[in-house]
């Protein structure tokens, strides 16, 4: 093992992170570890995770509020790249992760510490998208990840572990494993391991089931000014106070309920189940707005962009090159996506109900089927003449050698 004397763990003060603690203190000659709890909007009593954490072994604990650079910075990017994940994941923990993982070496650089450590998994995504992270923004710190080197194989070992070295250990077991943030929530696991498995009901902490929404559509509105939402119902918000109304809302009426067997990137499929309620309504808005606001070319283009950025941000690569020049691209598309969309939502759906801005490309004028003064309907024939002709000539050809 690496020699280290001081190393930064990612901390969320479960069984987990807690026995891993005095786990690198055993097994890395004693070095001081200081932890680090990212605040990105759980909703976790924050003062019994740094009191656990002084219980476990930690020698200094941060607690670091980044809910709002979280939205603005990793979760707006996104939403206005238009990237969804295999058609259905938001990718709520995907974008977490960087921003978590860049805090842990701002602390490390503050505190000279020469490592960090995780309790990610071996068999998912989240140790990749936190190593990348650290090897894009500081390559000479050491990386541990616990989870690939212990023998603690099992929670039952992990608890007798915790046992042993007196730390505070949760006795109830999940049914799910679970992520939470501002802009998700994440379940996994049990039956839902099984994709015939219907997700029960039960299982939804965030959102009503479809069928026990309102029996009446709720009508908002959101406003959006270069792509970035900034009002709801008319009334302009902060980032965390608008997202945080969306998710109450579209809670309420049962929208934004994902369930998908996904492809991970260490190779193998993961069925999850999100809830993201105030996500799915601004991706829908968002996408609304686009189809005013954006010419064809632009838009299919950007749709494409779109599949790429969010395998960048899945696998990862946030700070990758790829993924900051294809935000560029992004942001120079929204310059124009301006307005305020109109929705439905009832039951689960998200209808559209209207758009309007300042920049819509939409011409009543000319698309009218009355009378109009602007456009000549017998220019389309020279029009599809030219565009046509390719057909026309391959087709001759064909005709040709048929009768040779």
């Amino acid at each position: 093992m690496a020699k280290v004397n001081k190393v930064v763990l990612a901390y969320s003060g479960g069984l987990d992170t807690s026995v891993i603690i005095p786990w690198l203190k055993e097994n890395y000659g004693g070095c001081e570890v200081i932890a680090c709890c990212a605040d990105v909007g759980q909703g976790d009593e924050l003062s019994v995770v740094r009191e656990k954490a002084l219980k476990s072994g930690a020698s200094k604990v941060f607690i670091a509020d980044l809910t709002k650079e979280f939205i603005e910075d990793y979760v707006f990017p996104t939403l206005k790249a238009g990237a969804v994940y295999e058609g259905k994941y938001l990718l709520g923990t995907s974008f977490a992760r960087p921003i978590i993982a860049k805090k842990l070496v701002e602390i490390a650089r503050q505190e000279g510490a020469d490592a960090i450590a995780h309790g990610a998994t071996g068999k998912g995504n989240d140790q990749v998208r936190f190593e990348l992270t650290v090897k894009a923004l500081a390559p000479d710190l050491t990386i541990i990840a616990p989870w690939r080197e212990w023998d603690l194989d099992s929670r039952s070992a992990e608890i007798e572990y915790a046992q042993k070295h007196d730390i505070p250990v949760a006795t109830e077991n999940k049914t799910y494993s679970m992520d939470r943030n501002i802009w998700h929530l994440s379940h996994e696991g049990s039956d839902l391991e099984d994709p015939w498995n219907a997700p029960k009901n039960e299982m939804f902490l965030i959102s009503k089931a479809p069928e026990d929404a309102p029996d009446k559509p709720e009508i908002i509105t959101v406003d959006f000014e270069k792509g970035i939402p900034v009002a709801v119902n008319g009334q302009k918000m902060d980032a965390v106070a608008l997202l945080t109304t969306l998710n109450e809302i579209g809670a309420k009426n049962g929208v934004g309920i994902a369930d998908i067997c996904e492809n991970r990137l260490v190779g193998m499929k993961s069925r999850g189940v999100y809830e993201n309620p105030g996500g799915a309504i601004l991706y829908y808005a968002h996408r609304e707005l686009e189809y005013l606001c954006l010419d064809r070319a632009t838009y299919h283009y950007k749709e494409t962009v779109a599949v790429r950025y969010s395998e960048l941000v899945y696998d990862g690569m946030w700070f990758s090159q790829l993924r900051e020049a294809l935000a560029a691209f992004v942001d120079s598309t929204q310059e124009t996506v301006t307005g305020t969309v109109r929705l439905k939502l009832y039951k689960g759906n998200i209808i559209a109900a209207g758009a309007k801005s300042p920049y819509s490309l939409y011409s009543q004028e000319f698309v009218t089927f009355e009378h109009d003064d602007v456009y000549n309907q017998a220019d389309a024939t020279g029009f599809i003449n030219l565009f046509g002709l390719p057909l026309k000539v391959r087709a001759l050809m064909q005709a040709k050698n048929d009768k040779a």
